[in-house]
């Protein structure tokens, strides 16, 4: 009975621990970093399984040829003519040592095989974690590129806008001073419409005005009042001459 070829999975087993995810820049390459290497201890593991159930199936198959040679020879010896009991008893302990070298060899091929398919399983995860951080650091890369992108715009767009804003603005201050120079404009030529006229009626010289009628009119009350205290004092002096002239006689000249 051949010995089995060493386990094929343990080789790729070792390439799938040596890759590495993508370096990205900045935090990106620690998340990656970090996702592989909790993945990495389950492969470690499988690997080692592979080898201490290889090397133990191993063993068991050098002692199962062992004891199939010796059944060998054995056998050998009891199919001689000359065979003796023992010779013959012997053979059959040589087959028993087989058969039993060959029942321990089951349970250690079963081991192996489970540890092929733990190793299998945990590559797979190993590579399940190796796509998710990737494609953590593909979304943070993208997330952080487009903040990027976003604070550009920002600028530019206040950068508009403020452009925008101040040309309305100095539209609306011009039309504001517009309307306020023709208010003070029209309000100057006013001002200086009437300073042009004083100045003007300053310079020319002074006419006598005469003003008879105002003058009579302001005398005639005067004229009035002393015309009316002229006739109360004639007639207060007649009326003493009255009386004077009842109590007594005048005197003769």
């Amino acid at each position: 009975m051949g010995r089995p070829k060493k386990n094929p999975a343990a080789a790729p087993a070792k390439k799938a621990t040596a890759k590495k995810a993508p370096a990205k820049r900045g935090a990106k390459k620690t998340v990656a970093k970090k996702a592989v290497a909790a993945v990495s201890p389950a492969v470690t593991k499988a690997q080692v399984a592979i080898e201490k159930a290889t090397k133990a199936v191993e063993t068991q198959l050098a002692k199962v040829d062992v004891a199939a040679k010796k059944q060998k020879e054995a056998k050998a010896k009891a199919s001689k003519p000359k065979a003796t009991a023992a010779n013959k008893r012997a053979a059959a302990t040589a087959g028993n040592k087989v058969r039993a070298e060959k029942a321990k060899l089951a349970p250690l091929k079963a081991k192996l095989r489970d540890a092929k398919v733990s190793l299998k399983v945990a590559e797979t995860e190993a590579k399940i974690a190796e796509v998710e951080a990737k494609s953590k650091a593909i979304i943070a890369e993208y997330e952080m590129s487009l903040q990027t992108k976003t604070e550009e715009d920002l600028k530019k767009a206040l950068a508009d806008f403020e452009k925008s804003w101040i040309k309305s603005r100095e539209r609306q201050v011009a039309a504001k001073v517009k309307a306020r120079t023709a208010k003070e404009s029209k309000k100057a030529k006013a001002a200086a419409k009437k300073l042009a006229a004083k100045a003007k009626s300053l310079a020319a010289p002074k006419k006598t005005v005469k003003k008879p009628a105002a003058k009579k009119a302001a005398a005639k009350p005067a004229v009035k009042k002393v015309a009316k205290k002229a006739v109360k004092k004639v007639a207060a002096k007649k009326t003493v001459a009255k009386k004077a002239g009842r109590g007594r006689p005048a005197k003769k000249a």
